[in-house]
Order: structure tokens, then C-alpha cells, then sequence
């Protein structure tokens, strides 16, 4: 695994953790289809959230959410089209991003969420 892919992986387990102690429940990680993939699924009450997570340990380029583009946006919504068709279509539902901000060394004193409820449509 790469030290990229590690980097989100720990960033999307961390969200997780972040959402369950909000009242979140996670109904899936690295969702994925024909369409693309969608980092984290989570319900919160009865809205289901798709969410985007981006890891960042510094802004250098920019904020995290400003890679979240206008394609990715389209993938994810297709994605997410998908996944309502096969799990629960008539659910309301919403597009959210969390940033993850740390050190390269991911100590958890450095490290913060910035959670972004109904980022896009």
C-alpha cells in the first residue's frame, strides 16, 4: 500500500470515528461501483450522507475542499444515483466533505476535522 493510500485510509478512519461520536451510523467505507467510488456512507437519522474525505498536512495547494472539482462532483453523484437504487430510493440524502488537517506524522495533538454538512448538491 502506499504511503498516499495509508494516509486516506487513516484519514477516512478517523472521520468515521468522528461521525459515530456525533450519532452517525457508518454503513459503508470505499463504496464503490461502475461509477466511482464514495469514501464513507454514514445515516444520519434519517438522511444518508455521502462523504468525501480529504486528507491534507498542509495548504500549500489549496484547501481540501477545493480538490473536490465539478468531475468529482458528477462521479460521486452517480455513484451515490446508484447506490440509492440498489439500497433505499427514496431516502433524502446529502453530499458531504471532511477535512482532515495533520502533521506528516499524523500525531492526533496536530490533527483536526473540519466536517462540511451539505457541501454541494
Amino acid at each position: 500500500m502506499t504511503k498516499g493510500r495509508s494516509g486516506g485510509d487513516w484519514g477516512e478512519a478517523l472521520v468515521a470515528e468522528y461521525l459515530r461520536s456525533m450519532g452517525h451510523r457508518i454503513v459503508a467505507s470505499k463504496y464503490s461501483c461502475r461509477f466511482g467510488e464514495i469514501d464513507l456512507i454514514a445515516t444520519d437519522g434519517d438522511t444518508i450522507c455521502f462523504i468525501e474525505v480529504k486528507l491534507r498536512t498542509n495548504l500549500e495547494c489549496g484547501l481540501p475542499r477545493e480538490y473536490v472539482t465539478v468531475a468529482k462532483k458528477k462521479r460521486l453523484k452517480k455513484t451515490a444515483s446508484f447506490y440509492l437504487s440498489t439500497h433505499d430510493p427514496d431516502s433524502s440524502c446529502r453530499f458531504d466533505v471532511a477535512e482532515v488537517y495533520t502533521d506528516a506524522g499524523r500525531n492526533p495533538d496536530n490533527t483536526r476535522i473540519e466536517y462540511i454538512e451539505d457541501a454541494f448538491q
